[in-house]
């Protein structure tokens, strides 16, 4: 994942450096005239060409003139929100994908955009308006039959982490591992004598665990108790999990073979301090820590678990000061993270079933589906805000969050230990900004767990009127009476008439701090068209000019 601008001037420059292959293209000084199709055809023979060469992402990049090999510019669609619509629009187009991150970088020499296009899915090759393109050199062509025959005969039942390697022994394996393992088999399946646990030979257990078949260790074994130095019996892929710390200070760590082993030691990089909570009418504070070890090695291993080995990505976990960032190529495999929430969902298939299978044998992961849902019930029994998942067609993002969003949030927990988690999924969105269904707002209000207007509900003023501070907060955060304004308006415009700007100035300041600007200026606006409705009130134009002036009677 790219976090800067200093990391995107790297990845270009390297993309230069190396120049055009089959999963790069640049263009030059492109204009907003260039046009959208050829995006959208590009977009597909990138991303099929990505796909045949089992690379993670292809790149389109506009800005960098293709003889001198230097940055120029583009001024294609100079507007952010614009040119972020052309996600959607490609979306449509190809009926089934789109951009994984549309980069703008602007350097002194102009302004560069870079596509970053994913592969192609597993046996299904990208198409624009129904036709499928391939490179060809500098050019673009029609994916011919051989091509599209290559990707269609991809099938996402393969499973990645069950074939042999050929050339691997138990001399590749760690002992260490091979170890804990065992205690942790014994631990799992009680009905098992550890006696007869601990007789068996390493190729036996292995077997037990699904992790070789007749004599033959598969990926997955190397994946979870394979030594350090064999990582290369698994290249291309790089068998890493990476931390990374970003903020005040920065720092990165990768963590090789074995997987098994090496969760833990990534966990024990992660800052997780103490943080204290002060229940409602209550001078004893309630500690719980940032983060919970078994919620961060259930998201780690379920990365492992669920990643998509054939892209060649490792698994990176970016700390934060406020949240940790989980992220992991391959998307999300079977429906989406809210049908598992509840813990009623049992996932029919997986995309690497042996390495699930032995993973679920250790109690590394739950693959009866009981693991997101027992995520996000830690979370709620720790009074936090709920895990956030960005999904594409070829990654998905886990967010834990390790910061107290909305006080008011947290102690309504602490109050209410058995609310639904349909009802604190919902006051999850309201803490955050985020839209919830009128029926599931009408439930809420009439519990009395929030107040407000759709679509800015709030925490109930019950819950947030817990202190003095949250008191003063909580008023801030609301407008004053629609006649408070009106009024306002009315005095202003009793002395002279005022221009739209000028009645913004008077009315910005006047509005409760959980109001955006635009939102705002919408209020304003609002307010102008009731004073006019009523005949207080009338516009005239001057110009480019709205000039208000009271109405007299």
């Amino acid at each position: 994942m790219i976090q800067n601008d200093f990391e995107l001037q790297k990845l270009l420059d390297n993309l230069i450096i190396n120049w055009e292959d089959e999963v790069v293209e640049f263009k030059g000084n492109i204009d907003d005239s260039y046009s959208t199709e050829k995006v959208y055809r590009y977009f597909s023979a990138l991303a099929n060409e990505a796909n045949l060469r089992t690379k993670p992402r292809a790149w389109l990049i506009f800005g960098i003139d293709n003889k001198e090999h230097k940055v120029v510019g583009t001024n294609f669609r100079p507007d952010s929100e614009d040119l972020q619509k052309l996600k959607h629009q490609t979306k449509q187009s190809t009926g089934t994908t789109t951009f994984i991150n549309i980069h703008e970088l602007k350097t002194p020499s102009g302004r560069v955009l870079l596509f970053e296009i994913p592969p192609a899915p597993r046996g299904m090759p990208v198409t624009s308006k129904g036709f499928a393109y391939a490179r060809a050199g500098e050019s673009l062509t029609n994916l011919d039959y051989a091509k599209m025959d290559e990707i269609r005969n991809q099938t996402i039942e393969t499973d990645w982490s069950a074939q042999i390697i050929e050339n691997a022994g138990l001399h590749h394996l760690d002992f260490k591992a091979l170890d804990k393992a065992r205690k942790d088999f014994i631990k799992k399946h009680g009905s098992i004598d550890a006696d007869t646990v601990l007789a068996w030979d390493e190729l036996t257990f292995l077997e037990k665990l699904r992790l070789s078949h007749d004599g033959k260790l598969t990926r997955a074994a190397i994946l979870l108790v394979g030594k350090h130095e064999a990582s290369y019996l698994l290249s291309p892929h790089p068998a890493q999990l990476t931390w990374k710390l970003v903020g005040e200070e920065n720092a990165y760590e990768h963590f090789g073979l074995p997987f098994y082993l090496s969760s833990s030691a990534l966990f024990s990089r992660i800052r997780n301090i103490q943080i204290r909570l002060l229940p409602e009418d209550s001078l004893i504070p309630v500690e719980v820590s940032k983060y919970d070890q078994n919620v961060i090695l259930e998201s780690v291993h379920n990365c492992i678990m669920h990643q998509d080995y054939s892209l060649n990505s490792r698994v990176i976990v970016t700390e934060f000061v406020d949240r940790l960032e989980l992220f992991s190529m391959g998307n999300f495999f079977e429906g989406q993270p809210d049908d598992y929430i509840e813990g009623k969902r049992t996932p029919r298939r997986y995309r690497n079933t042996c390495l699930a299978q032995a993973m679920a044998e250790l109690s590394m992961v739950d693959t009866l589906g009981q693991g997101i849902s027992k995520i996000y019930k830690t979370q709620v029994e720790r009074f936090f805000p709920l895990p956030d998942y960005d999904i594409t067609d070829s990654s998905v993002t886990l967010t834990i969050h390790g910061k107290i969003v909305d006080l008011a949030y947290s102690r309504l927990l602490l109050r209410n230990t058995d609310l639904p988690i349909s009802d604190v999924l919902a006051l999850d969105r309201i803490q955050k900004g985020l839209p919830i269904a009128s029926d599931v707002a009408s439930s809420l209000r009439k519990k009395g767990l929030i107040e407000g207007r759709k679509p800015r509900w709030r925490i109930s003023a019950q819950v947030a009127k817990v202190s003095k501070a949250s008191h003063v907060d909580y008023v801030r955060k609301q407008d004053l009476d629609t006649d408070y304004y009106e009024q306002k308006i009315l005095d202003l415009l009793a002395v002279k008439e005022a221009e739209r700007n000028v009645i913004d100035d008077l009315l910005m300041d006047q509005f409760g701090t959980a109001r955006t600007y635009e939102s705002k200026k919408r209020r304003i606006g609002n307010i102008l068209k009731g004073l006019k409705d009523k005949n207080k009130i009338a516009c005239s134009r001057h110009g480019n000019k709205s000039v208000w002036r009271l109405v007299r009677s």
